[in-house]
Formats: C-alpha cells, structure tokens, sequence
C-alpha cells in the first residue's frame, strides 16, 4: 500500500505534493462541498504551507486540524498551531475553518474526551493528511514506547484522539506531553501522505517498512497496514 515519490531535490518535491493537495482539496470541495485536511507541525513542510496558503481555492469549505499537538497553549514555544497558524492559515488560506486539538484542560488525558468529541465533528475519511516522520520512527506524536502508545496502536479502538506522554530524547524535547491521533484516527484517511527529507531519515523510513517491533518504529504500523494507500515524498 505504500508508493514511494521520490525527487532530486526539494523544490521539485513541494511543487508536486502542492499540486497534489489543491486537486484533492478541488475534487473534496466539489463533490461533497466541504473539505478536510489534516496537517503536522515541523520545519521540513513550511514551504509547502505557505505555497499552498496561496491558492486559489474556497476556503471557507476547508477545515483544518491537526495531526498532533504538545499539550502548551496556542503563542507558547512548541505550539503546532501557532505553527499553522503563521506558516498556512494565512493569506487566501486564512478563510479556512480551523478545528483547535489542544483545550484548556490542564492535561492531555483530561483533554482527550473533548478533542475526540470536536474531531468527531470531521467529516471522514479525511481528504488529506500530511504526516511527518522522526528520526527516532514517530510519527504525529506516536513516539516509541510512550505512555498510552499501546493504546494509540490499536486500530480497532474507535478512537480518533489518544493521549500520549513520551520518554524525554533529543526529538521530544521537554515536551513529552502531546496529543496525537491514533492508528484508527489516521486510518480514516482517503490517503497518507508522508512528507521526508534527508539520508538519515530516508534509512529509517527504509528500516521502518520491515520493523517486527511497531513499538519501537511506530511509524511501520502505518506503512506495514493495507487499509489506507501510503504515498511516501522525499527528497534530499
């Protein structure tokens, strides 16, 4: 189920994934009138944010949520909406309608309940998503061995939302509390689209579609899985 797009260098790699997310936003948009795209945080998708927060589309039928988030508020460092706020809602873009993945909870799993409860209100499968990749195997926030990973992997749960308290690494920062969706929830996608750059990241990536442990590479459960199409953009 995985497709692999690779290009020789990263301008080329952005020009095709941005047209493939404004023909798959058009034809959502079309044919139901109303879209939904789910995206990450991370440098490496930037400029396709910003390119793609340029096109010409009917944005106020677009909803926008996130992938993931670290359990801070919206303007504090580490904030992925803060990210997607400055980097792709903006311009034509700002039209869009946003559905918030951190609450006010003081927790992740005291917010979990009513993150589940706003992206039920998603219209699915979801018509884009965009997902990076760590070099330690994650993926949205499915960090190897965390607190709830177990849980999150479960791809019959019918849970859209899991909380998840990461071991502390040079990927997770001091921000080991997140919320992410789950296996199930990323599985309610029309199709995957895992956005990486880089050597190192392409042999983990390479390493993670033969992984027997999804623990410790929780990013093969989703490109070892034959329900929902991965296609796979790198580049150098």
């Amino acid at each position: 189920m995985v497709t692999e797009c690779f290009f020789p260098d990263r301008e080329s790699l952005f020009a095709a994934l941005l047209t493939e997310c404004v023909d798959k936003l058009n034809t959502a948009i079309s044919e139901k009138q109303t879209a939904t795209l789910l995206v990450s945080g991370g440098g490496t998708p930037k400029p396709l944010y910003e390119q793609l927060s340029m096109q010409v589309l009917d944005w106020p039928k677009v909803n926008v949520a996130l992938v993931d988030e670290r359990w801070v508020d919206a303007g504090q460092s580490g904030s992925n909406e803060t990210f997607v706020m400055n980097n792709l809602l903006i311009n034509n873009a700002a039209a869009a309608n946003y559905i918030a993945m951190k609450g006010p909870e003081t927790s992740a799993v005291l917010g979990q309940e009513n993150c589940e409860q706003r992206y039920q209100q998603l219209s699915a499968p979801f018509d884009l998503t965009i997902l990076g990749m760590g070099p330690d195997g994650h993926t949205a926030s499915l960090f190897p061995k965390a607190k709830g990973l177990v849980q999150a992997l479960d791809d019959k749960s019918g849970h859209l939302c899991a909380a998840i308290n990461a071991h502390p690494s040079d990927v997770t920062g001091s921000l080991t509390e997140r919320m992410s969706l789950s296996l199930f929830g990323l599985l309610q996608s029309q199709e995957l689209h895992l956005l990486i750059t880089g050597e190192e990241k392409l042999a983990v990536y390479k390493k993670a579609l033969t992984s027997e442990d999804v623990s410790l590479t929780p990013i093969s459960a989703l490109l070892q899985q034959t329900k929902v199409p991965v296609k796979v953009f790198w580049a150098p």
